[in-house]
């Protein structure tokens, strides 16, 4: 059969390539560390696992309301608007400007299908999450690849901001604290962008909070605070990250905009009917319940996150930043570019015939020689839009972080 353009053009996910590729190694009898897929190896809390039963025992078989159940999007708006540190105790979202959809990936995908049109241009500062720029091809949109850098945190500036935006500027895509650089954007750092948007009134925001509860230090600034823009400003959010609840697959967006919402009703309507019944209650019931359970595991994740910088700042030729957020590193690795793998390695075995030999030219052949002689599968920045740097996945356990930075040193004190 004919494979119609627009999907022809849409790549593979980079990040679960290599974790299918890791999982077929593993299939075949070696043992291969995963640090490639951004999962919280955390069980899902039990009242929130209680809750699940206590759905099928109600029998919520049935489907729901579009938009998602009432007490979730009253959850929703509640949680929030609760980032709020302007405002705090204000109902700035009402459970009229949540829409619940099939994980935040879906939320993402049903805004820009709903604001970007053929030949829009949508600005999406680079590293940043692999799905965006193919929800943005998929929209027939366009899109604008901002350049950040090591040396800033890989944060996007209000300098750089302000030239990307053209007449064709619909949508900039913001994701805070960051994937795949663990970058977390100041309340400051959001104003400057906020005071740019303000003067481009035709320009919207698309603000990825996915792991705003899992900041170190200090909790990350929400896009919540900018009251200005909530006219044009969708956030969204959902229990995947914090809740460590992926396979549930319940996020949402919220929006102050009434014709947004109703438009992206209409078109979720047309894809799903509603999120599950049962995962949605068992969601209303993570958000209504006792935080600790998500303030115990980002614990875990900052220990995590220590141990993964103190181990990977003793692998020759890695620069490396301390995440302030999120469970991700993304180390420079350009150092090791144009050094050459053992002639006996697997990697030079795998590419003796194709005139590459032993030699790592990218980010792509470093994490391809990780994984084959390494055993440890980690994602290369080119999947980010930046291919000086990997990003390796810190949401497993400590002893298996351990050994996965000894065997990444190893093998790149092999190169020569």
């Amino acid at each position: 059969m004919h494979i119609s353009e627009r999907i022809a053009q849409i790549s593979v996910s980079p990040t679960l390539a290599m974790s299918a590729k890791a999982r077929e190694m593993k299939q075949a009898g070696l043992d291969v560390i995963s640090m490639s897929v951004g999962e919280p190896d955390f069980p899902a809390p039990a009242y929130i696992k209680q809750a699940v039963k206590d759905a099928v025992d109600a029998d919520l078989s049935h489907y729901g309301p579009v938009p998602g159940t009432p007490g979730l999007r009253a959850a929703a708006a509640k949680y929030m608007s609760g980032f709020a540190t302007q405002h705090m105790g204000e109902d700035i979202f009402t459970s009229d400007d949540i829409i619940v959809s099939v994980g935040a990936k879906q939320a993402l995908c049903n805004a820009i299908e709903t604001l970007v049109g053929k030949g829009d241009e949508v600005i999406l500062p680079t590293p940043c999450w692999v799905s965006y720029t193919e929800m943005v091809k998929m929209a027939e949109g366009v899109p604008v690849m901002v350049r950040t850098t090591y040396e800033n945190d890989f944060l996007l500036t209000p300098e750089a901001l302000e030239a990307a935006i053209t007449p064709r500027t619909r949508l900039i895509i913001l994701c805070t604290p960051n994937n795949p650089t663990g970058s977390v954007y100041s309340s400051e750092d959001i104003k400057a962008l906020r005071d740019v948007l303000l003067r481009h009134p035709n320009v919207a925001v698309i603000a990825d909070e996915i792991y705003n509860k899992i900041s170190y230090a200090d909790a990350a600034a929400s896009w919540v605070d900018q009251t200005e823009l909530l006219d044009r400003m969708i956030i969204v959010n959902g229990v995947s990250k914090a809740f460590a609840m992926t396979g549930y697959r319940i996020g949402w967006l919220a929006c102050k905009d009434k014709a947004f919402i109703k438009a992206c009703t209409r078109l979720q309507g047309q894809q799903i009917t509603c999120a599950t019944m049962v995962a949605q209650y068992a969601a209303e019931k993570a958000l209504e319940g006792d935080m600790s359970c998500v303030d115990e595991m980002t614990k875990a994740f900052e220990r995590r996150r220590d141990l993964t910088v103190s181990l990977a700042q003793e692998i020759p030729g890695w620069r490396v930043r301390n995440p302030k957020g999120a469970f991700y590193l993304f180390p420079d690795v350009t150092a090791l570019f144009g050094k050459h793998a053992p002639k006996d390695s697997a990697y030079a075995k795998q590419h003796a015939a194709d005139g590459v030999g032993t030699l790592i030219r990218s980010a792509d052949d470093l994490c391809e020689y990780l994984l084959l002689d390494g055993l440890v599968a980690c994602v290369s920045g080119s999947a980010f839009g930046e291919d000086t740097c990997l990003r390796i996945s810190y949401a497993c356990a400590e002893q298996q972080i351990t050994e996965a930075l000894l065997r990444i040193k190893t093998a790149i004190e092999r190169l020569a």
